[in-house]
């Protein structure tokens, strides 16, 4: 196999160009014969097997990538040593909701038929779920949308989960920590998200906002990605999300054996796209950038008189 095998010559990471079944072609014309399943066992034993790419080289890291990620580890330990609440957000991945084929396999006597192709015209909505991560008491809570993944939506569905009466409650609430994206609907360089946060957080509820974004290319080690999104997919594998009451059903029905709590909620609001915010508008905010990473951690402090929710 000397001449289909590539990789680096002096270490071990080495691959086969063919075929299984192609080497066993390849050896009989050369009066060899030997079964793809001998040739598998052969191939093992010099320690060959299956594998797949593994995504582990980071081309995008900021210079102060690591300076952000010990900044967050120590702005949450002192947030959640003071009692004050903690959350991850995001946006999971959008769905088409109709008879389509979902991702993964469930156990059942006889597969679902769904349609054999996804047109997004044959879909009855496009499901857009915002979730909210209780870090310290390992809820989540998503809010279920079809309208545009916007600020205005984000900051509606942290404010919703602020507000309700079953969610945990904390020894402090007059501080609330965000973590979140560089990106999407709360990225770091949206005008309309800090715009959102200060009008209907900071001021409606007078409170300080802090949020920290995980830097660009980072976003898998947002919390809520491993903590809630992974066995939000696990949960529904293999069901096909025909109504957004399903949707919403499976959401709920997701837990873990660490005690996972999930609640879903839906929100028909229409939330509009393209919102301009202009520089008066954003020097009337009362914003403090913070000197580690200024751009990714900033504090939103409640105006002298709070505005109306818009």
């Amino acid at each position: 196999m000397a001449a289909d095998t590539a990789g680096d010559p002096c270490g071990a990471s080495k691959w086969i160009r063919q075929s299984l079944r192609h080497i066993q072609a390849t050896l009989a014309g050369i009066g060899v014969l030997l079964s793809h399943v001998s040739i598998r066992r052969l191939l093992k034993q010099q320690g060959y097997s299956l594998k797949a790419n593994r995504k582990s080289v980071a081309t995008t890291q900021h210079p102060q990538r690591d300076q952000q990620f010990r900044y967050i580890h120590r702005i949450k330990q002192r947030f959640i040593k003071a009692g004050h609440p903690v959350i991850s957000v995001d946006t999971k991945k959008k769905e088409l909701i109709g008879n389509f084929k979902n991702a993964g396999q469930q156990w059942s006597q006889q597969a679902e038929e769904v349609n054999d192709h996804e047109f997004p015209e044959d879909a009855s909505a496009k499901a857009v779920p915002y979730g909210i991560y209780d870090v310290v008491h390992n809820q989540g809570f998503v809010y279920v949308g079809t309208s545009g993944d916007t600020a205005a939506f984000a900051v509606d569905a942290i404010q919703r989960w602020f507000e309700r009466k079953d969610r945990p409650r904390f020894a402090d609430e007059s501080k609330l920590l965000i973590l979140c994206d560089a990106g999407g609907s709360n990225g770091y360089r949206l005008r309309n998200w800090k715009r959102q946060l200060q009008r209907h957080l900071a001021d409606c509820y007078r409170i300080e906002v802090m949020v920290c974004h995980y830097p660009s290319g980072a976003s898998k080690w947002n919390p809520i990605e491993h903590r809630l999104f992974s066995f939000i997919s696990l949960n529904w594998a293999g069901k096909p999300l025909r109504s957004l009451n399903r949707l919403t059903a499976l959401i709920r029905g997701t837990t873990t054996h660490t005690g996972l709590i999930v609640k879903a909620t839906q929100l028909k609001g229409h939330y509009p796209t393209k919102v301009k915010v202009s520089d008066a508008e954003m020097a009337t905010l009362k914003l403090t950038p913070h000197k580690i990473c200024p751009q990714w951690n900033y504090m939103l402090h409640p105006r002298t008189q709070p505005l109306k929710k818009a």
